[in-house]
């Protein structure tokens, strides 16, 4: 509501979508937020954002355990391609509170020294109990920083351990942050986190345990069958050492994956499953809609009194929905 308890202001959705493709700041994050609110104009936002211009940012998740230095890493590549004259954005998710739905949203605070950069947009976001290290709107809000020019994209997630995989399926390149005495070579091993790794970072470096740390990952990696064997590149995170190396192995990542087609594949399960998601919210707020609670209820206690099988009230509640 607006000040006064009058209805909100109304919203110049083109001008705003327009503003937001010059590059204005403000624009920019009043997109994100609208996008994160699930804004009734989210519709028409999106088929601005996506009128006549093919996506084209490149897309970089780096994820890892907290303490691995995610955040210094995010900044040193900030700093890195800045150096390059690309334009980037950053979209740092911070896990949300189970009780209050609150998150802390600190990676921006650590990220101040490229807060007055133009060339450089950084959002936290909350990831608001979704799960795989995310939030659910970070589709849509990467789309919206390719609208404003973003030539890279760096996606922090949360942090949790060994769920975060859901950004192999987001990122172009998905970078894997590990440091020494951290126990992280079984972690990966465990948690799948191997698989999704496209380029591993071996953080804090200048740590004994370090090469130790390489080793390991390097016997684990060659038990690992790939077309893309993922390097492993040591850096120092806080003085900026190996920024260029990272760099470098992005590059040669990003040409493989031109070279193969594996691109334009990745893009397109993207592709799929953003509109998969979009479909399930749609069915859910259906469901919402025609009191699925109640109904759902009623059959969770024909089950339960052997007067149904639960496929057949799954049946029951799907055609209910239409």
């Amino acid at each position: 509501m607006a000040a006064g308890g009058g209805p909100p202001p109304a919203v110049d959705v083109p001008d705003l979508v327009a503003r937001a493709r010059d590059g204005q700041p403000r624009a920019v994050a009043r997109l994100i937020s609208m996008v994160e609110n699930g804004s009734p104009l989210l519709r028409e936002i999106t088929a601005l954002l996506c009128a006549g211009r093919p996506y084209r940012a490149r897309v970089i998740g780096l994820t890892g355990s907290p303490g691995v230095g995610k955040s210094t890493s995010t900044g040193m590549l900030v700093r890195a391609f800045r150096e390059r004259g690309r334009k980037v954005g950053v979209l740092a998710v911070d896990p949300s509170s189970p009780f209050t739905g609150g998150a802390l949203l600190g990676d921006r605070v650590r990220m101040q020294d490229h807060a007055t950069d133009p060339g450089v947009f950084i959002r936290s976001m909350a990831s608001r109990g979704h799960l795989g290290g995310l939030a659910w709107a970070t589709p849509q809000a990467l789309r919206v920083l390719d609208a404003a020019g973003c030539e890279v994209i760096l996606v922090e997630t949360v942090g949790v351990g060994q769920a975060e995989v859901e950004i192999a399926s987001l990122a172009d390149t998905t970078v894997v942050l590990l440091a020494p005495g951290m126990g992280d070579g079984v972690q990966a091993a465990k948690a799948g986190i191997l698989e999704i790794a496209d380029v591993f970072v071996v953080n804090k470096a200048d740590r004994d345990g370090a090469q130790a740390a390489i080793r390991e990952l390097r016997n684990m990696t060659a038990l690992v069958e790939r077309a893309w064997r993922p390097p492993i590149v040591p850096t120092v995170a806080y003085r900026g050492e190996g920024a260029g190396e990272v760099v470098g192995a992005l590059d040669e990542h990003l040409a493989h994956l031109e070279k193969s087609g594996e691109l334009g594949r990745r893009r397109h399960a993207r592709a799929r499953d953003e509109i998969e998601a979009i479909a399930l919210t749609a069915l859910r707020s259906r469901f919402a809609d025609l009191h699925g609670d109640q109904r759902l209820d009623a059959l969770a206690t024909r089950v339960l009194d052997a007067d149904l099988d639960p496929y057949r009230a799954a049946d029951e509640l799907l055609a209910a929905l239409g």
